[in-house]
């Protein structure tokens, strides 16, 4: 069964974050004075073959601990469908 996992990884929060600064500054000098905290994010869709729902999402965490997230600098977050 292929399934479709989307892959969220932040910055821990701490972080520097100098994209997102760099945005949320320029957007405060065009005039949007309602816009907040910006944060950047990076977003993986993968096609997973695997037998049940449950080895896809190990497959998933399994690559995103060796190669799509960094420990010591991100969150993930797996979703499945």
């Amino acid at each position: 069964m292929v399934f479709k996992a989307e892959v969220r990884v932040e910055l821990k929060r701490g972080i520097l974050d100098a994209e997102a600064n760099t945005v949320q500054n320029s957007l405060q000098l065009l005039g949007f004075k309602g816009i907040g905290e910006v944060k950047t994010a990076k977003i993986f869709v993968i096609d997973v073959s695997a037998p049940t729902k449950e080895k896809a999402q190990e497959e998933v965490e399994e690559a995103c601990k060796r190669l799509l997230a960094n420990p010591v600098i991100n969150n993930y977050s797996i979703t499945i469908k």
